[in-house]
């Protein structure tokens, strides 16, 4: 019998985790809820008024896996700009188009995927309906997007501060203004930077509602403690099936949102995308500097998309154990020399030399052995 270790640890009923159902809708390419893997965003930095930086910058968040990517359009010179944007990437592409009907109906026009609205911060009927119009006439997505930091002057009057309640009351009222102008490609977010009262909005608004849900904890903060705030906000949402396209929003370099989307994603059996590396903390029983090898196996690796798992542990006290649930394992032993196990067998030694380069050696040639296989697969099934 075949031993695969990613299947040894996939699949256990205590790993099960029961998506909140929800309906789905397109984002360009990309489906969003329903039974659709749940999607990765990020949001450029550059000025989208600068078609050649942003598209760059579009195009690194595509190698880093970002399904879908939103872009900021606050004037004309922006959404004259998408027009070429969206040409010449791969992603669907949101504008977020804040406050101004106009420029919502010039992104519609020039091919954005979806557009990141609160209708009722538009104005009038009138401006509403022109937007909606525009919307269905070159095939857009819209995303209500709630955000406790810009409540209308009334909730706030209603409920005394920003509350769940009061993101809840104002994103169903934002739909209903869609649902009445027969309007239903949409997904919503009620995000705060308060992790107790997003988790709280978003559980909130699960219940009252089918929509696909867009999850994040708006302005988290820096890459540490972004991480950390977003992986308890949105690890907790994740957990309990909530979330059908998520963003973590760092105060960081965006391909870094993604990455960390990814690990949550990876640790918590919802997409495995890349190499997933299992290493321990190091002591003074290490055979191998354990902390400088995984820093730089990580990077090294980043290029690689095929699902993997690779254990790095610096003695044979957990070595050999965690070696038998990744494909890849190695052990640190003593005198310099190390145990490579392969798909959780012992396959071979390593004296003290390039760990590194001899592990991303291994993992390159399974990453093309499974890419391979999976290639003859498609081809049969032709």
């Amino acid at each position: 019998m075949s031993h695969n270790p990613a299947d040894a640890q996939a699949y256990r009923p205590w790993r099960q985790i029961a998506r909140r159902k929800s309906r789905q809708i397109m984002v360009g390419s990309v489906p969003v809820g329903g039974d659709a893997p749940i999607s990765v965003q990020s949001m450029t930095n550059t000025l989208t008024s600068d078609a050649q930086a942003t598209i760059e910058q579009i195009r690194g968040l595509e190698e880093a896996g970002a399904d879908i990517v939103r872009v900021s359009c606050p004037d004309e010179e922006s959404t004259a700009a998408l027009k070429d944007i969206v040409k010449a990437v791969k992603v669907p592409i949101v504008a977020d188009i804040h406050f101004h009907y106009k420029r919502g109906i010039e992104a519609a026009q020039a091919g954005a995927a979806c557009l990141r609205i609160n209708p009722g911060n538009i104005g009038s009927a009138e401006r509403v309906r022109e937007v909606v119009q525009a919307a269905k006439d070159h095939g857009c997505a819209m995303r209500i997007g709630v955000n406790a930091g810009s409540l209308e002057q009334d909730l706030l009057e209603k409920y005394g501060e920003p509350c769940p309640d009061a993101m809840v009351e104002s994103a169903m009222t934002h739909a209903k203004i869609l649902q009445d102008h027969d309007f239903h490609n949409f997904k919503i977010s009620v995000k705060a930077s308060d992790v107790f009262l997003a988790v709280a909005a978003y559980q909130a608004l699960a219940d009252a509602c089918d929509y696909p849900l867009h999850i994040g904890i708006t302005e988290a903060g820096g890459l540490r403690a972004g991480t950390v705030k977003s992986s308890i906000g949105l690890g907790s949402l994740l957990w309990a099936g909530i979330g059908d396209t998520m963003r973590v929003s760092l105060s960081a370099d965006p391909v870094e949102e993604v990455r960390v989307a990814y690990e949550m994603l990876k640790s918590l059996g919802l997409r495995r995308r890349g190499v997933t590396v299992i290493s321990c903390p190091s002591c003074a029983r290490q055979n191998f500097n354990v902390i400088k090898t995984v820093e730089v196996l990580e990077e090294r690796l980043s290029h690689i998309t095929t699902p993997l798992t690779v254990s790095v542990i610096g003695c044979v006290v957990n070595g050999p154990g965690e070696a038998t649930m990744t494909d890849i394992g190695f052990t640190g032993g003593g005198k310099g020399t190390h145990q490579v196990y392969i798909a959780g067998q012992p396959d071979h030694r390593l004296q003290n030399e390039d760990i590194v380069s001899h592990l991303v050696d291994l993992v390159e040639k399974k990453a093309a052995e499974v890419e391979a296989a999976k290639a003859a697969v498609e081809h049969a099934a032709e």
